[in-house]
């Protein structure tokens, strides 16, 4: 393994990366959502788990506070247990940037 490799991944492990603001959105609209849809986080994660991807309810909490990051088989899980897209947990992009999807937009995708 090249030093500078070496060097690379031990930075990566001192310095976690920071959530960003689009991951920020996407933890705050995962929250809405699921309590749109009337699920504890206990309850989300065992349907994330029933779909194949095992999660617990800390993982569930962690990521919508945005102490986890959400990776996207962890997203396509969460939106297929929430019974929506992917895209409708991703935060809304303006021409000012991302600004978060509203409650009624979350809860328009979820009641069709």
């Amino acid at each position: 393994m090249p030093a500078d490799f070496e060097l690379q991944l031990s930075f990566m492990a001192a310095y976690p990366i920071e959530i960003g603001p689009a991951g920020i959105g996407t933890a705050r609209n995962i929250e809405a959502a699921r309590l749109a849809c009337r699920l504890t986080q206990w309850q989300l994660a065992a349907r994330c788990t029933a779909l194949g991807r095992p999660m617990t309810n800390i993982a569930v909490s962690r990521t919508e506070r945005g102490r986890r990051r959400c990776d996207v088989d962890d997203l396509v899980a969460i939106a297929g247990a929430l019974g929506v897209s992917p895209s409708a947990l991703l935060p809304q992009w303006t021409a000012h940037g991302a600004a978060s999807q509203t409650f009624n937009r979350i809860q328009g995708a979820l009641l069709g």
